[in-house]
């Protein structure tokens, strides 16, 4: 695996080294010592899998709020996202910045999402499917979000949404934290 360090500090994305001989394809999703070669401690606790049955929907941002930090390993296994990473930790000097970038079952591109930060994606096809490990289990309470068109972010869509939850289309204003 190819570990592609973006401009948010531990935000990563991951190129797969597939193995391709006559009965197809294999490649490594996961790998603990690789992942530790790159800096990043993932201690897998859950696993999820989304499915989407209609192009433009979106989801997210989600995160989980202090003492429940996440790290999340996102792959597109079937389909195409356009997927909004947004950096939510005071300290880091890219805090309230975003990158955006498209995970396919072409490219097999996954990106770790570091803790601290918030995730959002809007299909871009018909039936897309995304694999989720996550370095913390899910806890209620601790979850927050934010506005798919928050002003404070200026995110940029390549479509309107067609499809997406009451909940993630009203959350309020994000409100920044003052750094000390």
């Amino acid at each position: 695996m190819k570990f592609i360090e973006q401009k948010l500090p531990g935000v990563f994305v991951i190129q797969p080294e597939p193995y391709v001989d006559h009965r197809g394809m294999f490649r490594r999703q996961f790998c603990q010592r690789e992942f530790a070669q790159n800096g990043l401690s993932i201690d897998i606790r859950q696993a999820n899998i989304s499915e989407n049955t209609a192009r433009h929907t979106l989801r997210g941002f989600h995160y989980q709020k202090p003492p429940h930090l996440e790290g999340k390993l996102i792959t597109c296994v079937a389909g195409a996202i356009y997927d909004i990473v947004v950096d939510l930790r005071p300290e880091s000097p890219t805090y309230l910045q975003w990158i955006s970038l498209e995970l396919n079952n072409q490219n097999r591109f996954s990106v770790y999402v570091a803790p601290g930060c918030a995730n959002a994606y809007l299909t871009l096809v018909d039936n897309t499917w995304l694999y989720y490990s996550h370095a913390e289990f899910y806890t209620p309470g601790s979850e927050g979000g934010i506005r798919y068109d928050d002003p404070l972010f200026n995110f940029v869509w390549p479509h309107p949404y067609a499809v997406i939850s009451d909940k993630d289309r009203n959350h309020p204003d994000y409100v920044p934290v003052k750094k000390a």
